[in-house]
């Protein structure tokens, strides 16, 4: 996977297509991302010490890779896979 945390990228499937975020956080082993303000969900959250009160919290949910591409400096869309220059 040629995404890192950090990198700026620009969701291009599902119900956030075309917004853009940094990649706050990488998921090797299943080819996700989570990216920053994108992909919000709501969960319901129990009462804990640590969180007295609960209630219904809203975060970021993990994206696939293959729903983002990578953007350039320049705010284009670049190619960010892996076999994009193998001949067949």
């Amino acid at each position: 996977m040629k995404i890192k945390t950090g990198d700026k990228v620009r969701v291009i499937a599902g119900k956030d297509k075309g917004k853009e975020g940094s990649v706050t956080k990488v998921f090797l082993k299943t080819d996700r991302v989570i990216v920053e303000g994108v992909n919000k969900v709501k969960k319901h959250q129990k009462p804990t010490q640590a969180e007295p009160k609960g209630g219904i919290i809203e975060k970021e949910a993990a994206l696939h890779v293959s729903n983002v591409k990578l953007l350039d400096s320049s705010k284009k869309v670049s190619r960010a896979h892996q076999h994009d220059d193998v001949k067949k």
